[in-house]
């Protein structure tokens, strides 16, 4: 195994066209909606990455069929699911979920909701730290027998066969419950995707405590559900939910999965680093992925940005004789993209404060302050905040070597430093696997 990889830096300005594989958050909820439908649904474009791996995985051992169509090793992987509306055939299994969040989530709701057997989802030492409670909590009001096998909020969980309804949830008919929005969206989404279990029985509502994090994934979360035949009625603060009784989930035949945005984010960023221009295929100012707007940063800092909807490219420019500028930014809607933007600052004039994301603490690692620490290992002047960074560059950036905490967005945020200064070497490079396996061949052909 190789324990470090050293970046080799370009030596002129960027031109590149490139199209990157499918997005994680995409494909593991359209998994999980074509496990949720009856009948077969084609996915096209799926990542292949291990978080995606794990949902497979999980999705095959509760008994849904799922097979390779095409050829999946070309440029467009394609799997057909056959779904079971939610009624999975296995009844009694382990799970193992890595370190991936979207699948301990949304797992853990759907199998709450809707399964009648016994159930163990477990993960990395990592995953059995980071907080599920708030879901939890939320899922056993409507039933869900969960237990915390080490009593902590966090996994392994225990799932058993569904109780009934708490009573002191249901209003006039309604049922009704609340989740909190402050530490991860995805509790929302896995309710949101697990909501027609339950509005089968009541309309269902769910109503958002605190403020909402990382609303375009909640937002990319809705527009799924409605190309799988669920319409929710979403107010515009986007703090209440509510489902119809009796909406059923429809298949909606072929699924076309985009382009990874937070992945496109590090190739955006190299265009700014390094100068010149690199378009991304397949991404446009249409996509559902909320990380498309990484590049309104880029903008203030000084770079270049086209769309071609008709072509459906985005293209980030700079020219060598226009320096990037420091900026002040709340990312409180894009945070996958901190890492990325900390990273472009060192080359800036001037601070970047990046601010509102003390919930990228939880994640793979405690971002904020994994973050700071290997700034600073490039002379960087860094300020860590309890919500975010201000990141003062240096005169001279030296080179570093990265420690990425397995986190694949710390390795492929600070292997864009590499393009541009000399010696930059990043530990445990294999950690990319999670979502991005061909990160570095990618890089490698700028």
């Amino acid at each position: 195994m190789v324990n470090s990889k050293k970046i080799t830096p370009v030596r002129q300005p960027l031109d590149a066209s490139i199209r990157l594989p499918g997005s994680k958050s995409i494909t593991n909820r359209a998994l999980l909606l074509s496990a949720c439908c009856l009948g077969k649904t084609v996915l096209n474009n799926v990542l292949e990455s291990e978080d995606t791996q794990i949902m497979i995985d999980a999705l095959r051992k509760l008994g849904v069929s799922i097979e390779y169509g095409g050829n999946w090793k070309s440029d467009k992987y394609q799997i057909i699911i056959t779904g079971c509306g939610g009624k999975f055939p296995v009844s009694n299994v382990e799970i193992y979920i890595g370190n991936s969040g979207t699948s301990v989530r949304f797992l853990t709701a759907v199998l709450a909701l809707s399964g009648s057997g016994e159930y163990r989802l477990y993960g990395k030492s990592r995953m059995h730290q980071r907080p599920i409670s708030d879901l939890v909590d939320t899922l056993q009001l409507l039933g869900g027998n969960i237990r915390y096998e080490n009593n902590n909020g966090s996994p392994p969980l225990l799932i058993g066969c569904r109780d009934g309804l708490d009573k002191k949830i249901i209003e006039s008919g309604v049922i009704r419950v609340s989740v909190s929005g402050d530490v991860s969206s995805q509790f929302l989404s896995a309710l949101l995707m697990s909501a027609p279990i339950v509005s089968c029985e009541l309309d269902f509502e769910i109503v958002v405590e605190n403020e909402l994090v990382s609303r375009p994934y909640v937002e990319m979360t809705i527009s799924m559900l409605k190309s799988f035949g669920i319409e929710p009625i979403v107010n515009n603060e986007f703090t209440l939910f509510r489902f119809r009784k009796g909406e059923n989930y429809c298949a909606p035949e072929v699924y076309c999965i985009e382009p990874d945005a937070s992945a496109a984010s590090y190739f955006f960023a190299a265009a700014a680093v390094c100068g010149g221009k690199v378009q991304v295929n397949g991404l446009s100012r249409k996509s559902v992925q909320g990380d498309i707007r990484f590049i309104e940063c880029l903008a203030k800092m000084g770079c270049t940005v086209q769309f071609d909807n008709d072509k459906n490219t985005t293209t980030v420019s700079r020219s060598l004789d226009k320096p990037l500028e420091g900026i002040s930014v709340d990312m409180n809607s894009i945070s996958d993209t901190a890492q990325t933007l900390g990273v472009v600052a060192l080359f800036a004039r001037g601070e970047t404060e990046i601010k509102n994301i003390e919930h990228v603490r939880y994640k793979e690692t405690d971002r904020i302050a994994d973050l700071a620490t290997e700034l600073r290992k490039f002379d960087a002047k860094v300020e860590e905040r309890r919500d975010g960074l201000k990141i003062i560059p240096p005169h001279k950036i030296q080179p570093a070597t990265v420690e990425t905490y397995d986190d694949h967005r710390m390795a492929m945020s600070f292997s864009i430093a590499g393009l541009k200064v000399d010696g930059v070497v990043i530990k445990n490079p294999e950690c990319v696997q999670k979502t991005f396996p061909n990160f570095f061949t990618e890089l490698e052909q700028l």
